[in-house]
């Protein structure tokens, strides 16, 4: 883990670091708040974006230790590959950041788009290692059905076609190599991010912030998670999901990710709480950021009350199997004494009769 001290892009945070994985990937992350929390808060931003999307959260958990990082191929980590660019490699690294940054943390696990669906692959692919650290989930504008409800604004019947050319374009993007897209026409790209991205209205500086973001992500990033994002498939898994607070958030305007997305994860966790912001796009996190800091808190305070109780269970638990243990071994005590003195009796009784002989 190699940490260097510098300033955040977009908010202030204690530190900068890189973290390598097991296939030699650095991910740059930042810490903020106080050093340890219960829980720990961890931020997953989407696809073509950054860790930056969650500015307005990490000011808002001032006093919640929080990390944010930047996935594989976008941000400041380092750069991703066609064999890489998977769910499942992003599972992986999210299990191997809890790992080394929060090893003895509970954490709140909230992910927005493609990171929404790396917390669940997460789920599905590392069972007992979710279990022992995460406490809460917080999905934001994401999905476990991959493209499959996708419209991106257009009819139902039109929206297939526009798919198949996506995909198309995305196999293109993902053989150019690590060129960015600042040579699209910047009016261009922003009227793209306006209408893919945002609900109604969109402030001009979150508009500007996405479109920065996307233009500096390279053209691989964009590309190779294409396929990833479009074959994704979790939704029946979401069952084994264990019983921790889980809130699903989803803009009523979003184009990506519309509302099908969110009720049907929702039914699929019977634990949790659905939240649908009327004039949400896709960009949750800077549109509704009230709604999403509000879930957030409300998401922390069950997973407090969860683990309290639970505390509670185990030290009653651990006080009763104490108690069982003290009475069980009081009886034996109380048996072999009995018993002990019942052979004195007769033992005496039997010396007695001899001697009278």
């Amino acid at each position: 883990m190699i940490e260097t001290a510098c300033w955040n892009r977009q908010t202030v945070g204690r530190f900068s670091m890189d973290f390598v994985t097991s296939d030699g990937a650095h991910l740059s992350y930042e810490r903020h708040g106080p050093a340890k929390g219960a829980p720990t808060v961890v931020l997953l931003h989407g696809w073509s974006l950054d860790r930056r999307v969650w500015s307005w959260q990490v000011d808002a958990l001032g006093d919640v230790a929080v990390v944010a990082y930047d996935a594989r191929g976008h941000g400041r980590s380092g750069p991703v590959t066609r064999t890489t660019a998977t769910l499942g490699r992003l599972a992986d690294d999210l299990a191997e950041v809890l790992g080394a940054v929060t090893p003895t943390d509970r954490v709140v696990l909230v992910g927005h788009s493609l990171g929404g669906m790396t917390i669940i692959e997460y789920a599905h692919r590392h069972p007992a290692h979710f279990a022992e650290h995460v406490c809460g989930v917080v999905l934001v504008s994401t999905t476990a059905e991959g493209a499959l409800h996708t419209t991106y604004g257009f009819s139902p019947a039109l929206a297939p076609a526009v798919r198949a050319g996506e995909l198309a374009g995305c196999w293109l993007l993902a053989h150019v190599g690590h060129l960015r897209p600042h040579w699209m026409p910047r009016q261009l790209l922003r009227r793209s991010v306006r209408w893919l991205a945002f609900g109604a209205p969109a402030q001009i500086e979150d508009l500007n912030l996405v479109t920065s973001i996307v233009a500096r992500t390279s053209l691989r990033t964009i590309g190779a998670f294409g396929a990833a994002v479009d074959t994704h498939r979790r939704l029946a898994e979401l069952a084994a999901l264990p019983q921790i607070p889980v809130t699903v958030l989803v803009g009523a305007r979003d184009r990506l990710t519309p509302l099908a997305c969110a009720t049907n994860i929702a039914a699929a966790v019977p634990q949790a709480h659905l939240v649908v912001c009327p004039e949400g796009g896709h960009m949750l996190p800077l549109e509704c950021r009230d709604e999403v800091n509000e879930a957030l808190r409300l998401t922390i305070d069950r997973a407090l009350t969860e683990m309290e109780h639970r505390g509670t269970r185990r030290s009653t638990d651990r006080n009763t199997d104490r108690a069982t243990a003290c009475d069980t071994a009081e009886t034996v005590a109380r048996n072999v004494s009995r018993s002990m003195s019942g052979s004195d009796r007769h033992g005496h009784a039997r010396r007695t009769s001899t001697s009278g002989q």
